[in-house]
């Protein structure tokens, strides 16, 4: 890979490292919400409120659930791939590239086949309003009906970013968006397919970006090419790859499972409270956006440097990111308070779903900074490889502790603002927990095996 296509993040001045790997990460994050954003716009405004409730709410919360765990455990083969990468193990490089192909499509296939078949039966255990269900079905049955293309583009993105290369993600992602935002507005204005029409728009436009990733992967001659023959499960990699994937994956399934919980309690308030928490979802995916840009960038970053033995870069990236990552998201959260009415409107929200929507976001809109020490010390410490003491804080400091909070809440009042606070009070625990392992815990005794 010519030097010029990467990013050198084991030399150079660490803050403008992190910066030129996260911008890209951050930019191309923005535009995969982007066009998950654009189907709720053009459903909202051309189709309805119900519309726009059935592709947001229970129905995202279902596929953030699915697909968050796969890109969870994913994150262990990009681990692995920066660390080789940094050590200058290109065999290793190689087969771990290859490993992880090989699983996506394995575990693909397996979405493909349940999202169609038992997926919409769940939306009636989680209390979906009935007059959401057949879009929601709808959807969520063509969704997974091009889930392979979605998990193709979320590997070859993971693994270019692994060596140091967040632009191509970037640019691939652009060019999703454009094609999603044009297939909505043909599908769903001029065509009038509704629900069905968002949700084709969005898997034609991941099929672009797969498409893209893989010509990528495929042509360059670095390590990290795909070279078809070669896919295949290599036993020492796949080991690697589980032992720190899947108590990300495990991670991000109890956030999901616990988004899933809330999204059920949310569900009893009704339409207006669905729809009001759906633009909601959408308005607060941007500083998701920020902070995962940052988890990213910090461990990749953590990740190299741990390959090449640089134990001190390691830890003075950790307060550098924490720096820009606190920064950016206090001015997001001023940015949306002030913007917060205006940007429901955008979504073509009435005046019961703003004012709702509006009390929602003053709740939570204030105290994402809350949650930047678990998105830097989780990322830091997945860079290492140390995985299963960040996924038992954030399965019980946030996942549990959200779930009880919200049982215990219920119990003194069925007003819906408990259920929401229960975010920044889960913010908060979990960030203490990190904060106490990050300073008395042995996260980075592990040994280097590469």
């Amino acid at each position: 890979m010519p030097q010029s296509d990467r990013n050198l993040i084991t030399e150079g001045v660490i803050w403008k490292q992190i910066l030129i790997f996260f911008v890209p990460v951050a930019l191309g994050t923005f535009f995969q919400q982007m066009y998950n954003t654009v189907d709720a716009l053009v459903v909202g405004n051309f189709v309805g409120m119900n519309a726009l409730a059935s592709v947001g709410g229970m129905t995202g919360s279902i596929i953030n659930l699915i697909t968050g765990f796969f890109v969870g455990l994913s994150s262990g083969a990009t681990v692995v791939i920066a660390q080789y990468y940094g050590a200058h193990n290109h065999n290793g490089v190689s087969r771990v590239v290859h490993t992880t192909a090989a699983l996506s499509l394995a575990i693909g296939a397996v979405l493909t086949i349940t999202g169609i078949l038992f997926l919409p039966k769940t939306l009636y255990w989680l209390n979906q309003p009935q007059e959401l269900m057949a879009d929601s079905t709808t959807y969520i049955r063509i969704y997974f009906a091009g889930i392979i293309p979605a998990l193709i583009y979320n590997i070859g993105s993971g693994v270019l970013r692994a060596i140091g290369d967040s632009r191509r993600p970037m640019y691939y992602l652009i060019a999703c968006c454009v094609v999603n935002m044009v297939l909505d507005m043909l599908f769903v204005p001029v065509f009038k397919w509704g629900v069905a029409g968002a949700a084709l728009a969005t898997t034609f436009s991941q099929i672009v970006s797969a498409t893209l990733v893989v010509l990528r992967l495929h042509r360059t001659q670095d390590s990290y090419q795909v070279v078809f023959k070669k896919m295949r499960f290599y036993s020492t990699e796949i080991k690697q790859i589980l032992y720190i994937g899947l108590p990300a994956g495990l991670q991000s399934l109890m956030y999901s499972i616990s988004n899933v919980y809330i999204q059920s309690r949310i569900n009893l308030y009704g339409t207006d409270a669905v729809a009001s928490w759906t633009v909601l979802g959408k308005i607060d995916g941007l500083s998701w956006l920020i902070l995962g840009a940052f988890g990213i960038s910090v461990t990749t970053f953590v990740a190299q440097n741990f390959g090449a033995n640089k134990l001190d870069r390691v830890r003075r990236s950790i307060y550098v990111s924490a720096g820009m990552a606190f920064a950016f998201t206090i001015l997001f959260s001023v940015t949306i308070l002030l913007f917060g009415r205006p940007l429901y409107r955008a979504f073509g929200a009435d005046k019961d779903v703003l004012e709702t929507g509006m009390q929602m976001l003053w709740l939570i809109g204030p105290f994402y900074f809350l949650f930047v020490p678990t998105e830097i010390l989780s990322g830091a410490m997945r860079g290492v490889g140390e995985t299963l003491i960040p996924m038992l804080i954030t399965c019980v400091g946030v996942c549990v502790l959200r779930i009880l909070w919200i049982v215990v809440a219920y119990q003194i009042t069925p007003a819906f603002e408990p259920v929401v606070i229960s975010y920044p009070v889960t913010w908060a625990c979990a960030s203490i927990a990190f904060l106490i392992y990050y300073k008395k815990g042995k996260w980075m005794a592990r040994t280097s095996e590469i």
